[in-house]
């Protein structure tokens, strides 16, 4: 059953989101070649909780982190460790998400360390259009399949692929609420999109093929065939006209002069 929240909620929801976008933003000032993803993922869980909320992800379905955080070909999923040293040339997917005043705020971005080849650097440019691309046909009387459908078409007219195990979702007082959101499908197809409803879009876009496997953690979920995968999401409210994005990526861009 999907619930569409009342403006007042979606202020809340939009004072969690904002703070994953800064939490990200905290990431980028420190993401680097030889830093561990266990040390993002401690200075991520003092940020949040300096600020009055926790981790969304720390524990949910027994997940030990505060980040997920994926490397090359990993897709998301990835769970922080000490032994996990970033290096030149990798690209790193962090998926964030507190909780504040009882909602969820729930983002990601996939950086560049130092650099990384220009075919890369083109998925990465290409998963974020894409995003936005979804975002925009994030309003009132558009379906669910006119999102996918954006998102698909424009990532599969450049070569690359999408992956269908693992979806978008609506969020609010709990982390995946209905409906799911497919990176992939059909114009006009799926649930009408109402005023109120708020959902994250995410796409996740491979260099290589779409297939996907997990890794024995019980969490990775990473390419079948080694290849990089990007991931870049937001949470927005669906509105007349226009949605209206709740998450932030300035925060990150600030830093990274984008």
């Amino acid at each position: 059953m999907f619930s569409e929240k009342t403006k007042e909620e979606i202020e809340l929801l939009r004072e969690s989101n904002l703070l994953v976008g800064k939490t990200l933003g905290e990431v980028a000032k420190i993401i680097r070649p030889g830093i561990s993803t266990l040390e993002l993922d401690a200075v991520a869980e003092e940020f949040i909780r300096s600020n009055g909320a926790v981790p969304g992800f720390l524990g949910y379905g027994g997940f030990p982190n505060t980040l997920c955080i994926s490397v090359n070909d990993e897709v998301v999923h990835g769970i922080p460790s000490a032994k996990r040293i970033l290096q030149e040339g990798d690209i790193v997917s962090v998926d964030c998400g507190v909780l504040k005043n009882g909602y969820y705020g729930d983002s990601a971005y996939t950086f560049e360390v130092g650099e990384v080849s220009p075919e890369v650097h083109n998925l990465l440019v290409a998963t974020k259009e894409a995003l936005y691309k979804g975002i925009e046909q994030a309003v009132v009387g558009r379906r669910i399949g006119d999102i996918g459908s954006a998102v698909q078409n424009y990532c599969e007219s450049r070569g690359y692929s999408v992956v269908r195990e693992l979806v978008g979702h609506g969020v609010g007082k709990e982390l995946h609420e209905d409906p799911q959101v497919p990176n992939y499908g059909s114009r006009g197809q799926g649930s009408k999109l109402k005023e109120g409803m708020v959902i994250a879009i995410e796409p996740m876009i491979n260099l290589g093929e779409r297939f996907v496997v997990m890794n024995r953690d019980g969490w990775t979920i990473r390419t079948r065939d080694g290849k990089p995968s990007a991931h870049f999401e937001h949470t927005v409210a669906v509105a007349k006209g226009r949605a209206e994005i709740l998450s932030s990526f300035q925060y990150v861009e600030e830093v990274l002069n984008l």
